[in-house]
């Protein structure tokens, strides 16, 4: 990405104490997820081989996770790659981008300077707590949060002083002052409007910050932070520990491995191969590698036990081949389709939170959960054959049969990767987390010994191209987790369960009602946020009218699933943009028709329960 150079008599000096900074920051990057791919290789290879569990090996993984996370968000601001909608400013005159662009990164910096104190006592409160494996202070892994605040801060000076003149600097400085003085002094009167505050913090203050190009991790900060600033008398360092939390989940550590798995895969050749052997047998068909994603999605979710990191799986592997011949945004928006489409089959997370939260049986919701992703495949595929039946493929000749052997022969490698990987899951040879390791190392074997494609210099890029891609992901993901719980301290997940069950419609009238509740809530909580909040509600109302647990769980999982992939709150619609290399106003159009279609697929297996229970013994 070409930059800006500095301006004035110290422009040599700022450059290069940034250039120092950031190669600094970006090996440590490198470093990190070399470490977190050998410690959890290390644990499959001393627990599964040589029977003797390395106990401390999750537990150093988690710490140097949340650092990766938060290095990770500090390389993707220094690029600016994180996730933002532009839709409506790249429509403005270059000065008044100037002042939009400048604007959001003082939004930034306002953010980070509003949660630099709590980070800092947050990790200072941790230094007494000792981890039980490692014995050492959680402060090493504390830490993580108030230094990436503060180098997020350092970045975010510097890239202003690329982009926007003095004059541009001080209009938005004296901008946002205005701003904040009026909300402040308005601050007794959000006192007493209660939950109407969710809608002037959560919708307006975050809404208006997406559609000012202010990154969506930060706009989703501001809101809250502003909501419990503002109107509540919570401490801010509640989102603090949310943020923690959320960025040091173990099951998201596989997001970066398998964005890692997906360079890999590319750089070695296996990519290509695999892609080959699909297009002799789809290439000729219109829209034959978008019936090829929909299918891999089916294939692959659920084994990491992320959505995110299932999208990294496949992704990189098909869209540079589909991007000669589909827009970017349409490709953005399928993969975020399939993301929601696929969120009922198992090993789902969140089949497995809806069981253990409401008591019904994780062996009935994981062969409940089959069949419904299925039909929402189908429909899917119905649309991107209606999106491509005008498509010319007449210059496309047809394999020959030995053509199309050779080619499988070929790709047999690559192809059994996704087979390779759930199995490992399944016999127990590894977590949902380490099982990416095991794709990565399957990887390097091939590329070396196989395909004979392993360039070594690429090796450290890639690492850091991970670090980037995974840290603005799970910024937002942790962002999203502090807003979920500002609303749900609020009280909304108690009005929303006793509305719904007021209502006097029948089993009907409630399964409507409740894609429409879950499909908002999926946008702004995530799917197991919401069902711990609402699943002991809501399942024993469904259970008093005659709704069967099972088909109820899928009614929920795939609303939820449609909320978290629709624009513009959906933090799945903007991690699919991140692993495709999207802007996500591209895709804002296509996606609409995409969501059209689940929620048509949603509606027949609301109000055909065999859908979901007719394999149930």
């Amino acid at each position: 990405m070409n930059e800006a150079p500095f301006k004035g008599p110290f422009g040599k000096y700022a450059s290069w104490l940034e250039t120092i900074v950031a190669t600094i920051v970006e090996w440590v990057a490198a470093c990190l997820v070399l470490a977190c791919i050998g410690i959890l290789f290390s644990g499959v290879v001393g627990r599964y081989v040589l029977n003797s569990p390395l106990v401390w090996s999750d537990e150093l993984a988690s710490i140097l996770f949340l650092w990766l996370a938060m290095i990770g968000s500090v390389i993707a601001l220094k690029r600016g790659e994180h996730m933002r909608m532009t839709a409506w400013i790249s429509k403005l005159s270059d000065q008044k981008k100037m002042y939009f662009e400048s604007t959001g990164l003082l939004a930034c910096l306002l953010y980070l300077a509003i949660i630099l104190r709590p980070a800092y006592h947050f990790a200072i409160d941790e230094l007494i707590v000792t981890t039980p494996s490692l014995e050492i202070s959680n402060l090493w892994r504390a830490a993580a949060l108030p230094s990436g605040v503060i180098l997020m801060m350092f970045f975010c000076l510097f890239r202003l002083a690329r982009i926007a003149t003095l004059k541009m600097m001080l209009l938005s400085i004296a901008s946002l002052s205005v701003v904040f003085a009026i909300f402040y002094i308005c601050s007794p009167a959000f006192l007493g409007l209660g939950k109407y505050n969710l809608l002037i913090f959560f919708v307006g203050v975050a809404g208006f910050s997406i559609f000012a190009g202010v990154p969506i991790a930060f706009a989703f900060g501001l809101g809250t932070v502003a909501y419990l600033g503002l109107s509540t008398h919570m401490p801010i360092s509640v989102v603090i520990g949310r943020m923690d939390e959320a960025m040091s989940h173990m099951v998201l550590l596989a997001v970066p491995l398998f964005v890692f798995l997906g360079l890999l895969m590319e750089m070695t050749g296996m990519a290509r191969a695999m892609i080959a052997f699909l297009a002799s047998l789809l290439g000729h068909v219109r829209g034959g590698l978008s019936y090829v994603l929909v299918g891999a999605m089916y294939l692959v979710s659920g084994i990491s036990g992320s959505k995110a990191a299932d999208m990294a799986a496949i992704a990189p592997a098909l869209f540079p081949e589909m991007k000669k011949t589909t827009p970017p945004g349409e490709l953005v928006a399928l993969l975020a389709a399939t993301g929601a489409q696929t969120e009922t089959i198992p090993p789902s997370l969140v089949l497995i939170t809806i069981g253990s939260v409401t008591g019904v049986s994780i062996a009935a919701l994981f062969t409940g959960g089959m069949l419904p992703a299925l039909i929402l495949a189908f429909i899917l595929c119905i649309l991107v054959w209606w999106r491509n039946r005008h498509v010319q493929i007449a210059q496309v000749a047809r394999p020959k049969p030995a053509e199309v052997f050779k080619l499988c022969l070929v790709a047999f490698p690559a192809l059994a990767l996704p087979f390779v990987i759930r199995a490992a899951v399944v016999e127990g040879v590894a977590t949902a987390t380490e099982v990416s390791t095991i794709g990565i190392v399957y990887g390097v074997i091939c590329g070396v010994l196989i395909y004979r494609q392993f360039d070594i210099k690429r090796i450290v890029p890639m690492l850091i191209d991970t670090a980037s891609l995974s840290g603005a992901i799970l910024l937002i993901i942790g962002a999203a987790t502090g807003m979920a719980w500002g609303l749900t301290q609020s009280g909304f997940s108690q009005v929303v369960a006793q509305i719904m069950t007021d209502l006097n419609g029948g089993p009907h009238t409630f399964l409507f009602i409740s894609i429409i509740v879950f499909v908002i809530l999926g946008s702004v909580l995530e799917g197991i946020p919401a069902i711990v909040l609402f699943g002991p509600l809501l399942f024993p109302v469904a259970r008093q009218l005659g709704i069967n647990e099972v088909h109820y769980s899928m009614v929920v999982i795939l609303s939820m699933g449609i909320g978290l992939f629709a624009p513009p709150l959906g933090v799945g619609y903007y991690a699919a943009c991140a692993i495709g290399k999207v802007n996500p106003d591209e895709g804002v159009k296509p996606i609409i028709g995409y969501l059209v279609a689940l929620v048509i697929g949603t509606l027949i297996v609301a109000f055909v329960p065999w859908i979901s229970t007719g394999f149930l013994s």
